[in-house]
C-alpha cells in the first residue's frame, strides 16, 4: 500500500523544482516539465522514492537502529527537530561539525564532557567552583548542548542519515560515502543525486514539502518501532512459556518414576 499519494503531493508542493537555468543534467529522469523558467518534479516517480525510502527506515527501525537526520537551512531545522524527536532519532540542526561521523571517537569524547557537567551540576561539585570557573563550565555546557545536545544518546555511528538539501550539507554527505553509511535525502532539481543512494526527487526549500516528507519517514520508522516492540512481547512471553512446560515435563517424568512396579506372578 502507497505510503503517499499524488494529491497530497501537490498540496504540499513537492513538485515544484528549482530555477530552469540552476538545474542539475543529472536530474532529468525526475523532471516531468518546465513552466515559467521552473522545473516541475514528476510526482509519479516521486511516490515510488517515498515509499522506497520510507521501507528502509522501517526496516532498520524494525532492527533497533538509528538513523541521523540532517537539516541545518532555516526553513527545516524546527520541521526536522520536532519530527525526529518524536521518534527518538538523533538529529543535526545548528551546524555540521566536521568530522562527526568520520572522527566519531572525538565527537563522543565532546558529549561525554558534557554529560560530566551535568554530574557535576547534580551532586553539588558545579557550585563548589569559582564564580570564573562556573561561568566558563555554563558556558561551555550550552554550547555542547547546542551543536552536539541532539546526538548524545548516539553511542554508535548511525545505521543512515537522512538529508534535507544535499547542497547545503555537502560535507555530512562526504563523511557518510567514505563510511558506506546510506543515504536517504530530499534532492532538488538543482542537486546532483549521485552520491545519494536513496533519492527523494522532491522541493527541499518550500517548509510544506519537507512537513510532509518528514511525516511519511516518521511514520514509517513509528511502524518498525512498533513491529519491534511486539516483536520482543512475544519473544518475552516465549521464555516465560519454555521454563513452565520444561517444569511440567520434569513433574511428569517424576510421576512415573514413583509408580510403583508391577508385581511378578507367583511360582506354582
Amino acid at each position: 500500500m502507497p505510503r503517499s499519494n499524488f494529491q497530497e503531493l501537490l498540496d504540499a508542493g513537492v513538485h515544484f523544482g528549482h530555477l530552469a537555468r540552476k538545474w542539475n543534467p543529472k536530474m532529468a529522469p525526475y523532471i516531468f516539465d518546465q513552466q515559467k523558467g521552473i522545473h516541475i518534479i514528476d510526482l509519479h516517480k516521486s511516490i515510488v522514492k517515498i515509499d522506497e525510502a520510507a521501507d528502509v527506515l522501517k526496516q532498520l527501525a524494525r532492527s533497533g537502529r538509528k538513523v541521523l537526520f540532517v537539516a541545518t537551512k532555516k526553513q527545516a531545522k524546527d520541521i526536522v527537530s520536532e519530527k525526529a524527536a518524536a521518534v527518538n532519532m538523533p538529529y543535526v540542526t545548528e551546524r555540521w561539525a566536521g568530522g562527526m561521523l568520520t572522527n566519531f571517537p572525538t565527537i563522543r569524547k565532546a558529549v561525554k564532557k558534557m554529560n560530566t557537567i551535568d554530574k557535576m551540576i547534580e551532586d553539588g561539585t558545579f557550585d563548589t567552583l569559582a564564580k570564573r570557573e562556573r561561568l566558563q563550565v555554563t558556558r561551555q555546557r550550552a554550547k555542547l548542548e547546542k551543536n552536539l545536545g541532539s546526538i548524545k544518546d548516539l553511542s554508535r555511528l548511525p545505521s543512515a542519515l537522512f538529508v534535507v538539501d544535499v547542497q547545503k550539507e555537502m560535507n555530512a554527505v562526504k563523511e557518510a560515502n567514505r563510511l558506506n553509511i546510506p543515504v536517504i535525502a530530499m534532492v532538488d532539481t538543482c542537486c546532483d543525486p549521485t552520491p545519494i543512494d536513496y533519492v527523494i526527487p522532491a522541493n527541499d526549500d518550500a517548509a510544506k514539502s519537507i512537513a510532509y516528507i518528514m511525516d511519511v519517514m516518521c511514520a514509517a520508522i513509528n511502524e518498525g518501532l512498533s513491529e519491534r516492540k511486539l516483536e520482543k512481547e512475544k519473544e518475552a512471553e516465549t521464555a516465560e512459556e519454555k521454563p513452565v512446560a520444561g517444569k511440567k515435563l520434569r513433574a511428569r517424568k517424576g510421576a512415573k518414576a514413583e509408580e510403583p512396579a508391577a508385581e511378578a506372578p507367583a511360582e506354582e
